[in-house]
Formats: structure tokens, C-alpha cells, sequence
């Protein structure tokens, strides 16, 4: 049954000049869209009613009218510097208001086999690669907000990284909302494929540039090969009025390795929604999170690893610092399937709270349909321990300085294991500017 509601009114516009406009596109690319477009029509938008959403409204995104950007907003690249993570030579794809600009992107330094570039310059075998892949992980047809992503599919990155391949350096991937006077929407697209015994880590990074209302709804699709590992960076820098929803499906194969960061820094209203297919066996994965909320911030982590096959293993660590009267959620589901003996997982949520005033709702969770398996869970909600101020005070630190030490100890555990140095650095003085400017 058609879900024709007046939330929906803005992007069914979208919808309809995308079809006026007749873009020219390959004849997978349509079916893909038009996929999309049902899957967006028949679908609802979730309410608090809805188990997996029951402590996030999207009410806040639908009550504003955002038109998809036709073209890419006029951006500084000096602008951009702050999001590179103090890099020169490294492959770039920049995206802004969701359309590729070639001029702000680079492929220095990238080895001539990988392929980084965006879905509308795709022809012959890479488009064959595209094809194979693209919605085939995020299906339109099981969220709303995949579907409208889908629906309105017109670029986005594309990274192959061949068998046997190893990358050296990280593949940036960047997406802005330019700084426009209307509330504007764009719908991220990304598809990473990395093929049997190749090695890689690419850094997705998300910024809202303007003082307007936007919204990114993000999909990335990522399918890590036999033997393959893959390192994946997701940091979110939205500002104050901007509103992010986004949805990553990873798809392992045997012996596969996985590692993510997921690093929100704030936002009115952000969604994460990861999930994880360990579909074959002996496939490992590793999943990190730090969100830092303050203010009137809302931050929803949810994540979904599926033991699908014998002797899989995951590992995750989610840490939030909450200030103010920001709210956090984090939904952690760790499903083991029948015969996905000997499988190994560990999940644990651990939350520091800097006001009396921030809130946060945790639920991790095990579903175990198999024997022979090892899985913990666990959370935790805290504030500081009184005890270890008095015993910094007691060799000579002031209040604030304790504190910031102790808060910064907790959030550094994420941030040490992660392997690109420069993106540890830039994350380091972030947090380090947000405890210092909450005691100025």
C-alpha cells in the first residue's frame, strides 16, 4: 500500500523533476532509481512507536522542507583544509551538496589498478563492477530513508580496490553541505569493494559548511573480499542545524577483516546505523565508536553484527562523552544464526557524563541460535570519579585540569587505536577544544 504523506511532499517533488529532467544514465542506474522511488513510496517514516527508533523522532528533519541541491554550491577549497586531516598527497574525492567536484578531489598519489572516482563517470568494466554491488547490500525495499537515497541516485564514490592490492595511504572521501540560504538536503552515495587479499582503508568524513538547515541522508555499501582487509573511517562534523542520517552495510567473505570508526562529533539530530554481515567463515570484525555530545545534541548509534557462518569473531567498543543536555542512544545487536558455531563476540558500551542534565539510553544485545559460542555484552553510564579528582588535586592539579585529564583518558582509547595519524591528531585537538571550552 502507497504511504503518500505530507513529510514526503518535498522529496516526491524531488522525484518528479528528476523524471522531467530525463537524466541521462546507464539502464541499471534507472532500475536502480525506480527500485528506490517504490521502495520510497510504499515505505513510512519511522516514529518512536517503532522499536528500533523508539528513543529518536525524525519528527525535527520532516518538519522542514528540504529540496535536494540540483548542482554543487560554490565552496573555498581553503575551507576544506580543516577536513583533510592535514594531507597533501593523498587521493580525494570531494563531494559537495552530494555532486562530485573535480576540481576540490585528487587522485595523486593512487595506484593505477584502484579505482577512485565518482558513480557518474563510470563506464564499461567499472560500471560492470558498480552494477554488481550497488543495492545489492542496502536494499531499497527494507528502510525509507535507503529508498529515498536510492530514488534519487545521481553520484556518488566509487572505490575498487583489485585483488591483491595494497594501499599504503588512505582514500579520503568527503562530503560537504555548502553554505546556501534554503534548507537543502543530499543523499551521499558510496561503494567500496575490495577484492580477495587486498588491503585498504579509506576515511568517509561528513561537514556542513553554512549556518542553514541541511541533511545528509548517507548510504555506503562496502563488500570486503576473501582474505581481504578493510579499515574504515566515519567521522561525522556536522554543525548546529544540520541533521545527518546514515546507514552502512558491510558484506565480509572468508577469513575477511573488517575495522571501522565511527566518530560523530555532535549534531542535532544524527542517526548511525551500521551493520555487519559476517557471511562466510573465519571472517573477523572490529568496530570502534566515539561520540562527543553537548548542548541540545541528539546521537543515535546503532549497530547489527550478523554471525551468519562457523568461527566468526567481532569485537566492538562504543564510547560516548555527553555535556550539557544532549541525549545519546547506542543499540548494539550481536546475532549468531544457527550452525555459526564457534563463534567469538564481544561488545561493550561504556558512557561518561559531564552534566546532570545529558542523557543516554544504551541497550546492547545477544541472540544466540547456535552452540558452542562465546559472546559477552555489557554497558555503562557514569560521571567522574570523585576520588580520582581528589587524588589529582592532591599532587597539585587544579579541578578543571583533573577533570580534562580524566575525561580525555576515557575517550582515548578509541582514539589510540586508530592507525592514520593524522586523522588521530585532528580528532585529538577536537576533543581537547571541547573540554577546554567547557570550563572557559
Amino acid at each position: 500500500m502507497l504511504q503518500i504523506t505530507r513529510e514526503k511532499e518535498p522529496y516526491l517533488a524531488d522525484l518528479e523533476a528528476r523524471r522531467v529532467a530525463g537524466a541521462v544514465s546507464p539502464a541499471w542506474v534507472r532500475t536502480l532509481r525506480e527500485r528506490g522511488a517504490t521502495g520510497f513510496r510504499e515505505l513510512r517514516f519511522p516514529n518512536t512507536h517503532d522499536e528500533d527508533w523508539k528513543y529518536t523522532s525524525v519528527a525535527p528533519i520532516l518538519g522542514v522542507p528540504f529540496r535536494t541541491a540540483a548542482e554543487p554550491g560554490v565552496v573555498d577549497p581553503a575551507v576544506l583544509a580543516p577536513l583533510t586531516y592535514g594531507t597533501t598527497r593523498r587521493a580525494r574525492l570531494v563531494f559537495v551538496d552530494g555532486h562530485y567536484v573535480p576540481s576540490l578531489s585528487s587522485t595523486e598519489g593512487l595506484a593505477s589498478r584502484v579505482l577512485a572516482t565518482s558513480l557518474a563517470t563510470l563506464a564499461g568494466n567499472t560500471s560492470v563492477t558498480a552494477e554488481r554491488h550497488l543495492g545489492h547490500y542496502a536494499r531499497p525495499d527494507t528502510h525509507v530513508f535507503t529508498a529515498l537515497n536510492t530514488a534519487l541516485l545521481d553520484d556518488g564514490a566509487v572505490v575498487v580496490v583489485p585483488a591483491g592490492t595494497i594501499l599504503e595511504a588512505p582514500i579520503q572521501l568527503l562530503f560537504v553541505s555548502s553554505d546556501r540560504e534554503q534548507p537543502t538536503g543530499s543523499h551521499p552515495r558510496v561503494l567500496i569493494v575490495v577484492g580477495r587479499g587486498a588491503e585498504a582503508t579509506v576515511v568517509e568524513t561528513h561537514a556542513a559548511l553554512g549556518s542553514a538547515p541541511s541533511f545528509a541522508n548517507a548510504v555506503a555499501e562496502i563488500m570486503v573480499g576473501e582474505g581481504a582487509g578493510l579499515t574504515y573511517y566515519k567521522v561525522v562534523r556536522d554543525g548546529a542545524a544540520c541533521f545527518h542520517v546514515g546507514t552502512t552495510q558491510v558484506q565480509q567473505e572468508r577469513d575477511s577483516r573488517f575495522t571501522s570508526f565511527a566518530i560523530t562529533l555532535g549534531g542535532p539530530l544524527v542517526r548511525n546505523d551500521l551493520n555487519v554481515a559476517l557471511d562466510a567463515e573465519g571472517a573477523e570484525c572490529t568496530l570502534n565508536g566515539l561520540y562527543l555530545t553537548a548542548g541540545g545534541d541528539h546521537v543515535d548509534n546503532h549497530t547489527f553484527v550478523d554471525h551468519a557462518r562457523p568461527h566468526g569473531t567481532s569485537r566492538e567498543v562504543y564510547k560516548g562523552v555527553l555535556d550539557g543536555s544532549s541525549r545519546a542512544v547506542f543499540n548494539g545487536k550481536v546475532f549468531v544464526r544457527p550452525g555459526a558455531n564457534g563463534t567469538d563476540a564481544q561488545q561493550t558500551n561504556r558512557n561518561l557524563l559531564l552534566s546532570n542534565d545529558a542523557h543516554v539510553d544504551t541497550k546492547p544485545q545477544l541472540e544466540i541460535f547456535a552452540d558452542d559460542v562465546r559472546c559477552t555484552h555489557g554497558a555503562a553510564i557514569g560521571q567522574l570519579d570523585d576520588e580520582m579528582i581528589f587524588y589529582l588535586n592532591s599532587r597539585g592539579m587544579s579541578d578543571d585540569t583533573a577533570r580534562r585529564l580524566l575525561t580525555y583518558g576515557f575517550a582515548g582509547e578509541v582514539l589510540e587505536a586508530m592507525g592514520v595519524a593524522e586523522v588521530r591528531a585532528t580528532l585529538d585537538d577536537v576533543l581537547a577544544a571541547r573540554l577546554a571550552a567547557r570550563r572557559s
